[in-house]
């Protein structure tokens, strides 16, 4: 089995085998771990006894969200393709999923609607918590506020995955201690009641997490494990990825005065990310963006401007054909591959990308030109939505489709259109209108102005559909907008009869009595 690695880090044998009965452990459609409970107790015993424990057991938790975001391409196909702007070529799955028919029996379907991973996440996340202060009083290398940093990280990582689950679920069930060898079933929590959970453990985290890892950061100065920045950014959560996250739940709440104050921190505080030998954070170019220029792209290697995000480093072998949006966007020229699976249509393109002037995507008037840094090959039936190609080494094309783009979930452009949603919500219009501007600033469109007629919230939420394509926004984007709105019969309804959420998988209804299926979808 290939280890599980990340910049500088490799996991050991002994964590792998921890992080696979986790797997296991932290399946909810199980009563009872049968033989592999005495490997799961055997490799705990040996894992909790030096730095190198702690280091390797909190990279398995990052390493168990990538793999739940990742699996079965699930960031994309629950963030993009519902009534999103993708149609498929030709798979009837895919399909299904776009036009909403979430309850299709396709295996993919049953697949992703299985909140087993995430739980691996939570389990090995608590895990962490309750065992890893065992390491100082046996390690004098591991201090005391190195595992605070370590616990809120795990921490923030709980609050992270319970969110994730909450914005596709609604109603989850909530785990706050890990589990072992029996234990009972667990019926769903309210989603009010998981998500103040989350904001109550991302607050304790933020005290704690530092802007910087192993630099001259004053919370946790000095290098960690071992390391500078350098080696960091991009690959943990930092005080700053904590108040993104709190943001986004606050505004899935409906609570837009703490999202505004999220925010705002985050805006005034992101110099923080900068120094101590990285490439920092800004607003980032459209080539910066689509081509890697200046190596700056959010999705290629690891990044301080990767807010929360997980990385695939090539450098580690950890490129991959599957888990990828180019999996299903690119094919001939840019890889050898004769069709994508899915792709933006030109009609909806055109619809969406309205300003002659934006790079990412316009016709000049006069010439007919096409700036096309989204798409390629345009005037075919079927043009590639090539925004994201980070194939190999981070290279734009390649003869093998092996990807390492990262899996994104917040950047600072996306922050900074939600503090204009909040803003807007809350009825600072300049603040907003600013707030607007700034986000779209680099891509070359007209900006809005004050005495502009053109609905805000709509304008808002029509930039973030254009500068957030293909990063998993969309459905959730809909969601929120319509909250907002409250103009539309049919999604208020969809709203409360709880149709916004997914169906959950067969196979967790069938193995725990005490888990419903969401009434929408019965």
């Amino acid at each position: 089995m290939r280890s599980l690695k990340y910049k500088g880090v490799k996991l050991n044998k002994i964590l792998i085998t921890l992080l696979l009965t986790t797997l296991v452990t932290s399946n909810f459609s199980c009563k009872k771990v049968l033989d592999v409970q005495s490997t799961r107790l055997a490799a705990e015993e040996n894992l909790w006894k030096n730095q190198e424990d702690a280091k390797g057991a909190l990279i398995g938790i990052y390493t168990l969200m990538r793999t739940a975001m990742v699996a079965d391409n699930t960031h994309w196909l629950m963030g993009d393709l519902r009534k999103g702007d993708f149609v498929s070529t030709s798979r009837s799955d895919l399909k299904a999923i776009i036009d909403g028919q979430l309850n299709a029996s396709y295996p993919v379907m049953n697949s992703i609607t299985n909140w087993r991973r995430f739980y691996s996440v939570i389990n090995a996340a608590s895990l962490f918590i309750e065992r890893s202060r065992e390491i100082v009083a046996k390690d004098p290398r591991y201090t005391p506020i190195n595992n605070q940093a370590d616990v809120a990280q795990a921490r923030a990582m709980r609050a992270f995955a319970y969110f994730y689950m909450v914005r596709i679920w609604g109603d989850v069930p909530l785990l706050i201690t890990s589990h072992d060898g029996d234990f009972t079933t667990h019926p769903r929590a309210s989603k009010d009641k998981v998500l103040a959970f989350a904001s109550s453990e991302l607050l304790l985290a933020v005290k704690v997490l530092p802007y910087r890892y192993g630099g001259s950061d004053p919370l946790l100065p000095g290098l960690y494990y071992g390391s500078g920045w350098s080696t960091w950014n991009g690959l943990l959560l930092t005080k700053l990825s904590g108040y993104a996250i709190l943001a986004h739940i606050a505004a899935w709440q409906g609570n837009y005065l703490d999202c505004e104050v999220y925010t705002k921190f985050f805006l005034d505080n992101m110099s923080q990310l900068n120094g101590d030998g990285s490439f920092g954070v800004k607003y980032i170019t459209t080539d910066e963006l689509t081509e890697n220029v200046n190596a700056y792209s959010p999705f290629a290697f690891k990044r301080a401007v990767q807010i929360v995000g997980f990385g695939f480093e090539y450098g580690n072998g950890e490129a991959t054909a599957n888990g990828h949006l180019e999996q299903l966007t690119l094919a001939k020229p840019i890889i050898l591959k004769e069709s994508p699976e899915i792709f933006v249509p030109k009609d909806t393109i055109r619809k969406v990308f309205t300003d002659n002037s934006d790079l990412r995507f316009s016709i000049d008037p006069l010439t007919g030109l096409v700036r096309a840094n989204y798409f390629t090959n345009y005037n075919t039936e079927r043009p590639l939505f090539s925004k994201i190609k980070v194939i190999g080494a981070a290279q734009t094309s390649g003869n093998l489709a092996f990807f390492t783009s990262a899996v994104l979930f917040t950047r600072i452009e996306e922050i900074t259109l939600l503090r204009a949603e909040a803003l807007a919500v809350l009825g600072l219009r300049n603040d907003a209108i600013n707030a607007l501007n700034q986000a779209a600033s680099q891509r070359g469109t007209l900006p809005y102005l004050s005495s502009s007629s053109a609905d805000l919230i709509d304008a808002i939420f029509a930039e973030r559909r254009r500068e957030l394509m293909g990063e998993g926004w969309r459905w959730y984007d809909i969601v929120r907008y319509n909250k907002i709105k409250k103009n539309n019969p049919a999604f208020n309804a969809l709203i409360a009869n709880g149709g916004i959420y997914w169906p959950v998988s067969r196979d967790i209804l069938n193995a725990n009595s005490q888990i419903k299926q969401n009434p929408y979808w019965n």
